[in-house]
């Protein structure tokens, strides 16, 4: 008998706060997640490194250039065709004007008091509450 391999999908996260303590937020126009909030982030593409594509990510979804810095932690979510592996990282903001992009319908600054009112993507308030990412109030 042999187990079934289960299809990882390599996705990269950014955990963006501004000077305020505020955490960068988009909202997902497609699946997965479509219509919850999440921050911004998706798929490595194949020959990008995990820095890489989280630039490209970030900017493409709202219109900021980033700094991609340690990693925080990583957690795998349920995908139609395997699981996707997502490596979130903390990143810093060089430049740009927030602007929602590419597969995000918003993107916004958030505070603690937001966040609580926001759909979130499964299991995202609690990852940052773990990793002592929760925006300030």
């Amino acid at each position: 008998m042999t187990a079934e391999r289960v299809r990882l999908i390599r996705c990269v996260g950014g955990v963006v706060h501004d000077s305020t303590g505020r955490l960068l937020l988009v909202r997902r126009a497609n699946h997965p997640g479509e219509g919850r909030w999440s921050v911004p982030g998706g798929r490595v593409a194949p020959g990008e490194g995990d820095a890489e594509a989280l630039s490209r990510e970030i900017r493409e979804e709202t219109g900021l250039s980033v700094t991609v810095g340690a990693l925080l932690g990583s957690v795998t979510r349920p995908a139609e065709d395997g699981l996707y592996d997502i490596h979130d990282y903390v990143c810093q903001v060089r430049s740009g004007v927030l602007r929602a992009g590419d597969d995000a319908s918003e993107a916004r600054w958030a505070t603690a008091a937001i966040l609580d009112t926001l759909p979130l993507t499964d299991g995202l308030h609690d990852t940052l509450r773990a990793w002592g990412q929760l925006p300030r109030r």
